[in-house]
């Protein structure tokens, strides 16, 4: 099989499951033997990319302006001196520049192909992500919601690749894991005791559901049960004002003593042992939810929502933490049934690292071959 060239399309490379993806799909790349290209303003994950042995191409190609669109003839031109086989444009503004570079390109243009990483609101502008020769959903979810709000898109278009995590960086832990809890608690003495250990990763935004997190604290405490709460991730600069809103709730409920709220750790698999039920209450759906592939993978039963990606999941790998949204009532009653019998471990191998990787590499190749 001859090497392929390959260039991915991005704003910036800071954080994030998007950035995530592409660093994942640049290393399988080049241990395949391809070559892999970036093209972004850079940040802070550059240093690793470049250490995987993949190329960067520093343009700002998610500024939201209408002088971004400059960038236009530089990508058309790189794609022509890398001669390209495959643009993969992972966010909209990109998409559209990468788009408009091939359609100037001439005879044989490069493949072009969108990964739909998120569920963006229906528009025109977001359409372009369901425009590529092929485009990958990271949930079935994802799928239909393309399909709903796209209704001239071909669904044979349309594959369906979930997000993967490496089992290795999240290795299965006893339940419990005293070890794990004993040193959690030295670092937030709250946290501390021989109840059970709620945990709510996520950032500081209303999005994420810490008050729904806060209310069944409560809701558990209030029944006897000696529950304590760690948020990480909550507490980001800037997000001062809504930090203040939920300790006020944890005060009038009565909790305060029993949750921490801290800045993102760097030890999650870590935080998953710690802990006896992982939360997953986001108020939008989103369109996958790794926080539940990652702790089930280290053995923690999770509890959230059941809409978009993570309710898919639920349904599919634990459905007794499935419960329909904001219904308080039902998230406290499962949490207890949860805690009291948690669920035997489950076998996740669609969503393992390798799993994505080889499929979204085949994806490639299946439009070169043709």
């Amino acid at each position: 099989m001859r090497r392929l060239t390959v260039v991915q399309l991005l704003p910036a490379l800071e954080s994030g499951g998007v950035e995530r993806s592409t660093l994942e799909i640049a290393d399988a790349l080049v241990r395949a033997g391809h070559r892999a290209i970036v093209v972004s303003k850079g940040g802070r994950l550059l240093p690793p990319l470049e250490a995987l042995g993949a190329e960067h191409v520093a343009l700002d190609i998610g500024r939201k302006s209408p002088l971004t669109f400059r960038h236009v003839p530089a990508l058309r031109k790189l794609f022509r001196e890398v001669d390209a086989d495959i643009v993969h444009a992972r966010s909209r503004l990109p998409a559209w520049l990468g788009w408009f570079a091939l359609r100037g390109i001439g005879d044989k243009p490069p493949h072009f192909v969108t990964t739909a990483h998120g569920l963006n609101s229906p528009s025109r502008y977001s359409a372009i992500m369901a425009r590529g020769e092929r485009v990958i959903c990271v949930s079935q979810a994802v799928r239909e919601y393309l399909l709903r709000h796209y209704p001239n898109s071909d669904p044979a278009r349309l594959a369906v690749i979930p997000r993967g995590i490496d089992p290795v960086a999240f290795p299965r832990a006893p339940m419990p894991d005293p070890q794990a809890r004993a040193r959690i608690a030295a670092r937030h003495p709250q946290l501390g005791g021989a109840g059970p250990l709620l945990l709510l990763p996520g950032r500081g935004t209303r999005l994420k559901g810490h008050a729904d997190a806060i209310a069944l604290l409560a809701n558990l405490r209030a029944s006897g049960l000696d529950a304590r709460l760690w948020m990480p991730g909550a507490q980001q600069d800037g997000r001062e004002a809504y930090i203040a809103e939920l300790e006020e709730l944890a005060s009038e409920a009565g909790v305060e003593d029993a949750i921490a709220i801290s800045e993102t750790t760097p030890a999650i698999a870590q935080a998953y042992a710690a802990s006896d039920l992982v939360l997953q209450l986001s108020r939008k759906p989103e369109s996958f939810g790794r926080t539940v592939i990652e702790a089930l993978s280290v053995g923690r039963p999770v509890l959230g929502w059941a809409h978009g990606g993570v309710g898919e999941l639920l349904r599919e790998l634990q459905p007794r933490g499935a419960v329909p949204p904001f219904d308080a009532a039902a998230l406290a009653a499962a949490a207890r049934e949860l805690l009291a019998h948690p669920p035997a471990a489950v076998t996740m191998q669609a969503y393992r690292l390798q799993a994505m990787q080889e499929a979204t590499l085949g994806l490639y190749r299946s439009l070169v071959d043709a």
